[in-house]
């Protein structure tokens, strides 16, 4: 199979997911983060926050407002401090 046919059958399979058709194969979902508990329970400013997680602090902010959720990586590193707050201090010291 060429390329262009793996990419043109993904692309059948996304648009049959997306119509109902076909269920997802894989789904990774995250609890999504309560990054004020996570802050207070580290005992950080949202800068402090922002910095290590290489982010703004009006990313921060938007977190903790809910006006916009973490994704992506971010989701995942959040879950990580979440389940293990020390976590937070290897990432600080890189």
């Amino acid at each position: 199979m060429s390329f262009f046919d793996d990419m043109k059958t993904s692309l059948e399979e996304a648009v049959a997911i997306k119509n109902g058709v076909e269920a997802p194969a894989n789904v990774t979902r995250y609890d999504i983060a309560d990054v004020k508990a996570i802050r207070a329970q580290l005992n950080i400013s949202q800068s402090e926050m922002a910095k290590v997680l290489g982010t703004s602090v009006d990313t921060i902010k938007s977190w903790e407002t809910k006006r916009r959720n973490p994704t992506g990586l971010a989701a995942k590193v959040l879950a990580a401090i979440q389940a293990n707050p020390a976590f937070f201090r290897e990432l600080a010291a890189h």
